[in-house]
């Protein structure tokens, strides 16, 4: 992939970009191996790839320059501003939002802020795309003192872009590098954006998280649900589970299955796919994983778990390890963590693992592993 960015040495967040693709896939399977090298695996699968530009569905853009020039993108150390409205991460759907929210920005008035002044409105613009054509746009505002102007100028900017169907603003008024805020403001009536895996409808809220990479999302959830169905389990729980991905893929009309995510924006998301699903027998709830799973007496065939970069820890892993499930989905964005807890759960082997390709150009991977109990 060329990029005018990284040539220019303007930006340098595709640390990987002159390695050749097949060479990025080749290191990324070794240093899994290598981590995993200490547990016996029964069968390793070949990586997804992932397409290598316009692959994005979000971008996170920091707002800088005038009201009347503002910049979209991010801001050096040094404090110069650089335009990442051209990086070929991004699709081509993108381009005329931003286009149209350049003049837009002057005129509703909205500042950039400066940071080295604390001064300004308007931090971030975050834009995304789902697959069904629609798009989220929020402004991260540093107060609610613009709002009324934004507010009085988005129906020109609705009109003119008629696939911005999710708008908001996030206040976050704390001087630090902290993307948003807790406040969210609807600035449209609908405030979920819809979404589309293999058939299982997903929504997006403002709040929530969602996959970047949708074609290697997609493929992810759908082998997740081939492995399940092999195993023919019939109850099972979804830890960490976001907007209820795995399990919407992995349920059955007949599976008792319940998902846990501490978002409550999440959830919300995920009620509403599994009611549209008209699966009776799934319950969605917002509450910390680790406490809701450790809190119980008896737990179901298999648990999934797609916790954070930092793992599922040292007291779920000793407690699956006690209650003893047959089966442990485990998806990771963090191979290092990943390794670490298999070697907490002891008594489990690694029946296959599969590494997919979220984040071509980078060091980063997605991972998911079936764990089998064995008897001893």
């Amino acid at each position: 992939m060329h990029c005018a960015l990284y040539d220019a040495n303007r930006c340098r967040s595709c640390q990987w970009l002159e390695k050749p693709y097949p060479q990025q896939l080749t290191d990324k399977q070794s240093w899994l191996e290598q981590l995993l090298a200490q547990q016996p695996v029964a069968q390793w699968l070949p990586p997804i790839t992932s397409p290598q530009q316009a692959f994005r569905n979000k971008a996170k853009m920091v707002v800088s320059g005038s009201v009347e020039r503002p910049v979209f993108g991010m801001v050096q150390r040094d404090g110069e501003a650089v335009d990442l409205c051209d990086c070929p991460l991004y699709p081509a759907s993108f381009q005329p939002v931003f286009a149209a929210l350049r003049p837009f920005i002057a005129r509703a008035g909205l500042t950039p802020y400066n940071v080295a002044r604390k001064r300004g409105e308007l931090k971030y613009l975050l834009l995304t795309e789902s697959q069904q054509g629609g798009m989220m746009l929020r402004f991260v505002l540093r107060s609610t003192t613009k709002l009324a102007q934004l507010r009085a100028a988005l129906p020109e900017l609705q009109q003119q872009l008629p696939q911005l169907r999710v708008i908001s603003a996030n206040i976050q008024p704390v001087h630090m590098a902290i993307l948003e805020g807790e406040q969210e403001i609807a600035l449209t009536p609908a405030q979920s954006l819809a979404e589309n895996f293999n058939g299982v409808p997903l929504w997006i809220r403002p709040q929530s998280f969602f996959q970047t990479n949708p074609q290697v999302a997609s493929a992810l959830y759908a082998t997740a649900r081939q492995w399940v169905r092999e195993l023919s389990v019939t109850s099972m729980w979804d830890l960490f589970c976001g907007v209820g991905g795995f399990g919407l893929h992995c349920a059955t009309p007949e599976m008792q299955l319940t998902g846990i995510e501490i978002s409550a924006e999440a959830i919300k998301c995920a009620q509403r796919s599994a009611q549209m699903m008209e699966l009776e027998k799934v319950q969605f709830a917002a509450l910390d994983s680790t406490a809701f799973a450790t809190g119980r007496d008896a737990v179901p065939q298999l648990v999934l778990v797609n916790p954070p970069r930092r793992g599922i820890g040292a007291e779920l892993c000793d407690y699956l390890s006690q209650m003893a499930p047959d089966y442990l989905l485990y998806s990771s964005c963090n191979p290092q963590t990943l390794a670490q807890d298999v070697v907490r759960l002891s008594d489990y082997q690694i029946s296959k693992v599969q590494l997919f390709d979220m984040f071509p150009h980078t060091a980063h991977f997605e991972v998911l592993a079936l764990l089998t109990r064995q008897l001893r």
